[in-house]
């Protein structure tokens, strides 16, 4: 699939799903929300940050259902939509989503990460298709900033 059509078939599914991207989250620390090297576009990870900055706190599996938590990640997927927006004018250039790591601030007997992180996996499959399959890690961690539920860096391919 070219980018011309990836980026008619990106837009016309956000606005299928009723998605619109939030303006590009700003860092909450000293680092930068995402780099361009080559045609690869690295994303810094993001939180679950709703429209009006909030950020969705807690533990799955102790505060958070799996089914939030699933919701949680999908929230992450759009803000990293809207960042790679914002780097490339738009998602004209991107050509496929090269890889997710996703982070799940989850309690010691927690064991289904995997099925929080496909939250955001499952999003971009949705507005990329077959472009927006990609490799992924889905780890559990004990904490993660602000308390955050889940946070998901990205990898896009872009022209």
């Amino acid at each position: 699939m070219c980018a011309a059509s990836v980026q008619h078939s990106a837009d016309k599914r956000l606005v299928e799903l009723g998605i619109v991207l939030p303006s590009c989250p700003r860092p909450v620390a000293n680092y930068v929300p995402f780099i361009i090297s080559g045609n690869l576009l690295f994303i810094s990870g993001q939180g679950p940050r709703t429209a009006d900055q909030k950020f969705m706190t807690g533990k799955v599996g102790r505060d958070i259902s799996l089914e939030d938590a699933y919701a949680h990640a999908r929230l992450v997927g759009i803000n990293l939509l809207s960042v790679a927006n914002h780097a490339q004018n738009g998602l004209s250039t991107v050509r496929r989503v090269v890889k997710l790591t996703g982070f799940v601030n989850s309690s010691d007997d927690f064991r289904d990460h995997p099925k929080v992180i496909n939250g955001c996996s499952d999003l971009m499959v949705e507005v990329f298709g077959d472009a927006g399959k990609h490799a992924r890690s889905a780890v559990g961690v004990s904490s993660l900033p602000e308390n955050i539920s889940v946070e998901i860096e990205a990898i896009f391919e872009v022209a």
